[in-house]
């Protein structure tokens, strides 16, 4: 059959049976129209990234900004939030996979968050199925027939956010005028194309969760593209909601600046703790005085952890925001009680704690997990749908409190293999086209693999980058190990291909003199 694409746009990938449901000609249209408005803007932001990363790696500290201090003290709210978002107290989240999709949207949750990112290989087939079993699932003709056993959905299910892919990610197998489009503008378009509309009439609407913002610049641009899209499409102004993941040590400075950015638009924040976590260790990888323990040791509780989250939900109520908590990477261990009970303790203490600060929601990564976060939000919230109400003025962060970096020890041998370990199971699987892998009883995706390599790469270049029996870790320290751990990985994993490759890019970056701005730029060239 004939396929047609935009005067200007060139498809350099296979347009498999089914795939022109999805890649039609005003679906495409849109990603073409929104690519030659917005592109040189996400470029201009890019940039902009690099040179404040330099400024960064130079010794300037952020701190929040001057010339947005009326917007931080002003008196403005978010546009009223949807019915089909004021109940989010249990989000469960993963990849567009078609079983994952069946299984999350019937798991209890209030809300799906959908991933097109950090627990998703961005391949071709991987992006345009996802679209495919999305407009399946929204319509409700989606099902599985898989081992003897059918998948189909529930009459209830949980609202449905879309997770796009970041500013920083393009999609290779699409180009316009030359120049490959966004990945986040492809998702985005196509979906709203597809489904906005029908979501509408099914009583919600077109929900979305933003990542790896580090600006109220790069809001501003989400928001500029929600506008046109919305009048491309003929739907009101405000209908698209959008949740920011607070996922960068930058962004947490701008919190205020990115609400108001959206505040037509926004469905609040979420304090996306992994990847928060790898912005630190990235931002300031150069400083020799910088240097966190082992990741293990690295948890909500640590002094600059504590003060983002309690700040985020500060802002977001004073805004009449939803504060949406982080993700505990536990997962159910079936084969071990012991473990188990040790475990769902760690998601009963985590979703505790959120819920008793104010949060009004929290995430999980298992379907195992739903009704015990959703009993640890119901003892604090009762029936009511959120806390909004809660108010912090209690709280009161300085930008010095969101740079005490602590603990900076114990690092040890076992953490550092344990990094190592992870990271060439991570990308093994990564490279075969899984982005949301269980590894050692926790659901490791791209942002916790971020945390692995580039703690690596730090503790060798951090005077405090020093073992507890007094080593100092050293690039030849780390790659004596590698060729160790990978055999550990193949006897879990198997001996695929693809793990050995994984191990030579694990020892590749976490040795190598430049530091890899992400891990999932070079690996989506592989794949």
């Amino acid at each position: 059959m004939a396929f047609q694409t935009p005067a200007g746009m060139e498809i350099k990938a296979d347009i498999k049976p089914g795939f022109e449901q999805i890649l039609t000609p005003e679906a495409l249209a849109l990603v073409a129209k929104l690519s030659r408005a917005f592109e040189p803007r996400r470029q201009q932001l890019l940039a902009a990234r690099i040179e404040l990363a330099k400024r960064l790696d130079a010794g300037e500290r952020p701190d929040f900004l001057a010339e947005t201090k009326h917007i931080r003290e002003g008196d403005w709210k978010i546009a009223p939030i949807p019915q089909a978002l004021e109940c989010r107290r249990v989000e469960i989240t993963g990849p567009v996979e078609r079983k994952m999709v069946i299984n999350a949207f019937n798991s209890g949750a209030d809300s799906y968050m959908t991933d097109f990112e950090d627990s998703h290989t961005p391949n071709w087939d991987n992006q345009i199925t996802g679209q495919i079993n999305l407009k399946e699932a929204i319509r409700k003709t989606i099902s599985l027939e898989q081992n003897g056993k059918t998948y189909k959905l529930n009459d209830q299910v949980a609202t449905l956010i879309v997770r796009p892919r970041g500013w920083h990610l393009d999609e290779k197998h699409v180009t316009i005028d030359g120049k490959r489009v966004s990945g986040g503008i492809f998702d985005f378009a196509l979906f709203m194309v597809h489904n906005a509309k029908e979501q509408i009439a099914r009583g919600a609407g077109p929900y979305f969760y933003l990542p790896k913002l580090e600006s109220h610049l790069e809001a501003r641009l989400w928001n500029d593209i929600f506008v046109m899209t919305q009048n491309e499409l003929g739907l009101p102004q405000g209908t698209i909601k959008a949740t920011v993941l607070i996922e960068t040590i930058l962004a947490a400075f701008e919190m205020d600046e990115i609400l108001y950015e959206l505040r037509e638009h926004s469905a609040g924040l979420n304090a996306g703790r992994w990847d928060y976590i790898f912005s630190c260790i990235k931002k300031f990888k150069l400083d020799k005085d910088f240097c966190l323990a082992d990741r293990a040791k690295v948890t909500m509780t640590a002094p600059f952890m504590r003060s983002y989250a309690l700040l985020l939900l500060q802002i977001c109520h004073k805004r009449n925001a939803p504060a949406i908590g982080g993700m505990a990477a536990l997962i159910p261990i079936k084969n071990d009680p012991e473990k188990n009970e040790v475990a769902m303790g760690g998601v009963r203490v985590d979703k505790a704690r959120d819920a008793t600060d104010g949060y009004d929601g929290g995430w999980v990564a298992h379907p195992g997990l739903v009704d015990l976060a959703m009993t640890e939000f119901r003892k604090v919230l009762g029936d009511k749908p959120n806390q909004i109400g809660k108010q912090r003025p209690d709280v009161n962060v300085a930008a010095a409190d969101l740079l005490n970096f602590q603990p900076e020890t114990p690092i040890t041998e076992a953490g550092l293999r344990y990094n190592i370990n992870v990271g060439i199971h991570y990308l093994g699987a990564w490279l075969a086209g899984n982005g949301c892998v269980p590894i050692h009883n926790l659901m490791e995706d791209a942002a916790t693999a971020e945390i692995s390599r580039s703690q690596v790469w730090q503790w060798i270049r951090s005077t405090k980058g020093v073992l507890e029996d007094g080593r100092k870790v050293t690039a030849d320290m780390v790659r004596a190990m590698i060729p160790e751990e990978l055999e550990k990985v193949k006897t879990i994993a198997g001996n695929g291909p693809s793990y050995d490759r994984a191990a030579q890019i694990f020892e590749e970056m976490s040795t190598s003199e430049s530091f890899a701005e992400f891990l999932t730029l070079p690996l989506y060239e592989e794949i």
